[in-house]
């Protein structure tokens, strides 16, 4: 009998250890999938928009679009020397990754802000480089020939044209604005506004960067 006892207790205590690890697991995946199920639908969930590209970095070494796979990527396409909108958006991109940051360096560390000249006459590696930098030290510049960037843009749906030359040879370049955030499949998620500055832009990237 007591041997019994003894076996019916050892089942008992496996089974309780059993089922309390069950239900730990039950538990974890249920908050996972719970926050699955809050995370709202990305606006721009199957556009497309986006694709490979060949470019040239601040180093002078060729990037492609595969190349930031695993990194939320923050897209904009513009030029050094536009003398108001960039500088604006650049600044409330890299300012909404500095703020986003300040909340959540994990997170924050997935992502990749991304600036792509529509001017490469002008826009050099290095000039592109210095550009993106100062506004946010990940802040990738890219350029290349007129050729590739005619091709990425055509990927982004980007409009650009150059304007014609003033009598200083200075001109400048009409170019759709749109910042676009994309996951790390390089898949794009949404529209973000860096126009109206640096708290909204983090709100976004917290509303969306996982």
């Amino acid at each position: 009998m007591p041997s019994i006892i003894k076996f019916h207790a050892g089942a008992t205590r496996l089974l309780l250890a059993t089922g309390l690890a069950l239900a730990v697991a039950a538990c974890g995946s249920g908050d996972s999938a719970q926050e699955q199920a809050q995370r709202p639908e990305p606006p721009l969930a199957g556009a497309t928009i986006g694709g490979d590209f060949t470019l040239t970095n601040s180093e002078g070494e060729p990037v492609s679009w595969t190349d930031f796979n695993g990194q939320w990527r923050i897209v904009y396409f513009g030029y050094t020397y536009c003398p108001d909108i960039c500088p604006v958006d650049a600044a409330g991109i890299g300012g909404g990754l500095t703020r986003f940051a300040e909340e959540d360096p994990e997170l924050a560390a997935k992502v990749t802000p991304i600036f792509i000249t529509v001017d490469p006459d002008r826009d050099t590696p290095e000039v592109v480089g210095q550009f993106a930098k100062a506004f946010h030290p990940r802040f990738v510049g890219l350029t290349g020939t007129q050729e590739q960037i005619t091709a990425a843009a055509k990927e982004f749906k980007v409009f650009y044209s150059l304007g014609q030359p003033r009598e200083d040879g200075s001109y400048l370049v009409e170019h759709s604005g749109a910042t676009i955030l994309f996951d790390p499949k390089g898949e794009p998620v949404a529209i973000l506004s860096p126009r109206e500055g640096a708290p909204v832009v983090a709100q976004e990237l917290a509303k969306w960067v996982h």
